[in-house]
């Protein structure tokens, strides 16, 4: 490891380990039995918790080698789907891991290697690669399916914390994601182990995602729900007001006939065009007021154009809903109006649409 990364984690705060089961008994009995925790010592166990998977996170950046090359070869390569497989805790980290890669491009899914041994098997093609996670490299159930991946041919990936394993040997690339310690003061409960499996499936996926040119059009499309799909779906055209539901008077309109329309189309604004609907300003009740204080300004006379804001703020229809949210924030607006490539006013939209289109 760096040595100043090793200095970085020696940094933080110095917690005593926990290192025998008789002590944490002892520990139990003694704050359990009067009824309340003991604040200081759960404290002191949950950043020694912290503290050890950091250290088992930053050991791993030694083995960014030619194993991981060769893995992400390996799938790069793969013309079918990447099936990921592991047993108990193992099997839990396997399946977010094959949700990290379907939804940043790569083709996955879970195999549960129990089903697998009764019939599940037939899910795996020869153009698929199989990633398998065991801690001891010695699962009896990945053990038991393995040979009959192999020869098939399907190539096999490999993350164990033993590099001597059975599982490492069968493997087309090992990844080794072995640990000094658990976080688990018995060393019984899988902790460090399956943070360090994660942040390796992680880093397969994201490298993956930069080697492809990932984008976030690419991500949304496998997002449609919920805030993210929106904020990376939702575009103006999808939002804004069109037809006769937009505000728009001529430069020559009176002051009356602006707010009329303004009060009519209920944006907080109007928009103010020529004879061939070319965007010349906007007009809003900001306007009216420093009108207002003019004393030289005839409210009663006065064309909307000699009094709007020549311009304004404007978005094109194909742009994210939520680039004219940080538009709207960025210059202390409630609303836009929406021209083509030729300035030509095509839509207006205002916050509370972005709220009603749950963008933000």
């Amino acid at each position: 490891m760096d040595p100043a990364m090793t200095a970085s984690v020696a940094r933080l705060h110095p917690i005593p380990v926990i290192s025998s089961a008789t002590t944490v008994q002892s520990l139990a009995k003694q704050h359990f039995s009067t009824g309340k925790l003991d604040a200081q010592l759960l404290k002191r166990s949950a950043k020694n918790v912290i503290e050890t998977e950091s250290r088992a996170i930053y050991a791993m950046l030694d083995r960014i080698d030619g194993a991981f090359i060769a893995a992400c070869e390996l799938i790069v390569a793969c013309t079918g789907r990447i099936v990921v497989t592991g047993m108990g805790k193992s099997g839990h980290i396997a399946r977010k891991i094959a949700a990290t890669f379907a939804s940043t491009g790569t083709p996955a899914f879970f195999m549960h290697p129990a089903e697998a041994s009764h019939g599940d098997l037939g899910m795996i093609t020869p153009d698929d690669v199989v990633i398998a996670l065991s801690n001891s490299g010695e699962t009896d159930e990945l053990l038991m399916i393995l040979p009959v991946v192999k020869r098939k041919g399907v190539p096999l990936i490999a993350m164990s914390g033993n590099t001597n394993s059975s599982l490492a040997k069968l493997a087309d690339a090992h990844l080794d994601v072995s640990v000094s310690q658990e976080a688990c003061p018995l060393g019984l409960a899988p902790t460090a182990s399956t943070t360090a499996a994660l942040v390796m499936g992680d880093a397969l996926a994201i490298a993956l995602l930069e080697a492809r040119g990932f984008t976030s059009d690419d991500f949304a499309a496998s997002h449609p729900a919920g805030s993210l799909g929106r904020k990376l779906l939702v575009h103006i055209s999808d939002v804004m007001h069109t037809g006769t539901e937009l505000p728009k008077v001529r430069g020559s309109a009176t002051v009356t006939e602006a707010l009329m329309e303004m009060t009519r189309k209920n944006l907080g604004l109007t928009a103010v065009v020529d004879a061939n609907d070319q965007l010349i300003g906007v007009f809003t009740d900001g306007d009216l007021r420093r009108a207002v204080d003019d004393a030289d300004i005839d409210l009663r006379s006065v064309h909307v154009e000699n009094i709007m804001t020549r311009g304004g703020k404007t978005i094109g229809a194909d742009k994210l809903a939520i680039e004219a949210a940080r538009l709207m924030e960025r210059h202390k607006i409630s609303a836009l109006l929406v021209v083509d490539q030729m300035g030509a006013l095509v839509g207006a939209l205002n916050f509370y649409d972005l709220l009603r289109a749950r963008v933000v």
